[in-house]
């Protein structure tokens, strides 16, 4: 007989190959992440460096796991112990600060329009990316028409008022700009804060539902590391628990 409880060991390996699993989806997901990123970023979108940070945790704890149980060996389950720790902490704090920039990006939209149009509005890759998102989401300008100064590009176009969310209204292209007759009026911030929402929403689920699994880990690894203990002090083997 082992060291650790047979059912104890094999549910923590079971739940450290998921993780695993996990992991191996989560770079998939990350490569994914960093090419979105790239372009909203444009529009003051967050970076994604945290998300490779945890996704190659994940992989590499995992493995850590995994290999600890099957050899059960004191050593190597302090150190999964010491990371679920850390990872714990790393994932209330991660989740504490993207829950303020959620709370914080609205307000900046709104109080620092100026901050966010003008490089965009410079660059032509960046006008580019805006005419793109202009058509789909079918809006105009970043925080209003005027973004677009006195030409109006066909992007702001309103042709359709159907749309997944909201309504849509059109309006006359302002006095003095040259481009289409009829233009949409609403701005694309509201659309933009939208997709940036749902993106923190998801964000906060996946780094404090981590940290609570992180928690559970640290609990089973040292039980597991007690159990080991007990058994090298005893000379024999562990005395399965009562309710496992």
């Amino acid at each position: 007989m082992g060291k650790i409880n047979g059912c104890l060991k094999c549910l923590f390996i079971f739940f450290n190959v998921l993780f695993l699993i996990v992991g191996c989806l989560l770079i998939f997901v990350a490569v994914k992440a960093t090419a979105v990123s790239i372009q909203m970023s444009t529009f003051g979108g967050p970076g994604v460096g945290w998300i490779w940070v945890i996704t190659l945790g994940v992989f590499g704890i995992s493995a850590l796991g995994i290999f600890a149980a099957c050899s059960e060996k004191e050593l190597f389950l302090k150190i999964f112990a010491g990371f679920m720790g850390i990872g714990m902490i790393i994932m209330l704090i991660f989740g504490t600060v993207v829950a303020v920039l959620r709370n914080s990006l609205k307000q900046n939209y709104e109080s620092k329009s100026k901050e966010f149009v003008e490089p965009i509005m410079k660059d032509e890759e960046s006008r580019q990316v805006l005419e793109t998102f202009q058509i789909t989401f079918k809006c105009c300008g970043v925080v209003s028409t005027k973004d677009w100064g006195t030409q109006i590009p066909t992007s702001c176009e309103c042709t359709d008022t159907s749309r997944a969310f909201g309504a849509v209204t059109c309006k006359p292209r302002p006095v003095l700009s040259s481009g289409p007759a009829l233009i949409y009026a609403e701005s694309c911030s509201d659309s933009i804060f939208y997709l940036l929402d749902i993106g923190f929403k998801i964000s906060l689920g996946f780094l404090f539902g981590f940290a609570v699994t992180a928690l559970l880990g640290l609990l089973i690894s040292i039980l597991m590391i007690h159990q080991i203990r007990r058994h090298d002090g005893m000379g024999g083997p562990s005395i399965a628990m009562k309710g496992y």
